[in-house]
């Protein structure tokens, strides 16, 4: 039986995997995962999709449930929050003043939403979709019936919106771009998902900003003033405007990195010793020959394991392509790639994405100098992803990749 301990630091779909695998691949020296939250390992798109329509109880989200863990050996500390890393002890440093001794260590510390800084954003009632006690508060705002103020019309602002405009919610939306998902999908692809939303209800506010909050009693949300000096009502207020990884005590321990941890392909960083995954791993990916950070479902899920498998010395290597997929009203979407700056890209339309009162069924791909470097579909379950993730790094023709008589295997150049 092994001594050696290996440590785990985060609760979230990312930490949970590297834990999982471990035992999956037969290592038996001791595994310890810390979480700040007070609950074992979940995973987060259930709560911005399946619960808060309704379709699936908040305890779907958890990996396994808590007797799972015990039965595995694996030794789950709640409410432990880690405040620094000394890389050369090999210790990790506990905001209770304690210390935690590895022997290898598997970061995944993940993101946290940006922050809010306008007048008014500490009232009650200004939320922020991370966690399960935030999820459970926006879910309890749907079932009252509003009226809900969105702040950014990123990925989990629109699935709110969704999710409200599904239980009949009054939403307006407030995003300063001029269309919603502007820098992840460009101009014609953000059009269409604009569209969408305003067909289905919501009071969508584009190149508008947030002025103020205001409160009932100065405690509670009661309305929001925008850059445009209108006033809308506000049972409460989410805010959706990014997030960023949470890297400080890492890099200040001397860990390489700027917005993230560097890592190779085996997501081992510049210590030997510690690896990165999910949102905070910059990955020196073989399969795009660049190194990239992304925050979805899929890098959680896909890059624990390959890091739990590294430093069991198996020779894993995350050469995944990146993935991640939405659900907003009758619109399902899967999205492969990654686009560095979607300014310098073509975007080529495959099939009708311009009814947005019917399901809309389509493709879409960004091409920069004629190489494909993303792709996604709309509502195409028959084809799904696969076709489009073994076109991207593929030069191609525009004209035939938009004609939908040519097959998938006849597009390449």
């Amino acid at each position: 039986m092994s001594d050696e301990t290996y440590v785990v630091v985060g609760g979230g779909l990312a930490g949970g995997r590297v834990a999982e695998t471990l035992r999956e691949e037969g290592f038996d020296g001791d595994v310890v995962l810390v979480t700040v939250e007070d609950r074992p390992p979940y995973e987060r798109p259930v709560l911005s999709k399946g619960y808060l329509l309704g379709a699936e109880p908040l305890t779907s989200a958890y990996l396994h449930e808590a007797a799972w863990w015990r039965d595995h050996a694996i030794d789950v500390r709640t409410e432990t929050m880690v405040t620094g890393l000394r890389l050369d002890d090999r210790l990790l440093e506990l905001e209770d003043g304690g210390t935690l001794a590895y022997d290898k260590l598997a970061l995944a510390t993940g993101s946290w939403p940006r922050r809010l800084d306008v007048p008014g954003a500490e009232l009650d009632g200004v939320l922020y979709l991370r966690d399960m006690p935030e999820a459970e508060r926006i879910k309890k705002v749907l079932d009252s019936g509003g009226p809900l103020v969105v702040v950014g019309a990123g990925w989990i602002g629109l699935e709110i919106a969704a999710a409200a405009r599904t239980h009949g919610v009054p939403v307006t939306v407030l995003e300063t771009a001029p269309l919603p998902l502007q820098r992840v999908l460009g101009d014609d692809v953000a059009a269409i998902f604009a569209e969408l939303h305003r067909h289905h209800g919501v009071d969508l506010r584009l190149s508008t900003g947030i002025a103020r909050i205001d409160g009932k009693d100065g405690a509670t949300v009661s309305s929001v003033v925008t850059s445009a000096g209108d006033v809308l009502p506000a049972a409460a207020v989410v805010v959706g405007i990014g997030a960023d990884p949470q890297v400080d005590w890492i890099l200040a321990a001397g860990l390489r990195g700027e917005d993230g941890v560097d890592t190779d392909a085996s997501l081992q960083t510049s210590d030997p010793s510690v690896w990165a995954v999910g949102d905070i791993a910059a990955v020196d990916n073989p399969t795009l020959g660049r190194r990239v950070r992304v925050e979805h479902w899929a890098m959680a899920h896909d890059s624990g394991p390959v890091a739990a498998r590294a430093m069991l010395d198996q020779g894993a290597v995350f050469d995944k392509l990146p993935y991640f997929y939405t659900d907003q009203y009758d619109l399902g979407m899967e999205y492969v790639g990654h686009v560095p700056d979607v300014a310098t890209t073509d975007v080529v339309l495959r099939g009708d994405a311009t009814d947005a009162s019917e399901p809309l069924a389509f493709q879409a791909f960004w091409l920069r100098d004629g190489v494909v470097e993303a792709a996604m579909h709309v509502n195409l379950w028959d084809t799904g992803v696969a076709p489009l993730e073994a076109l991207v790094g593929k030069r191609v023709d525009p004209v035939r990749l938009a004609d939908t008589s040519v097959p998938f295997d006849q597009l390449g150049v």
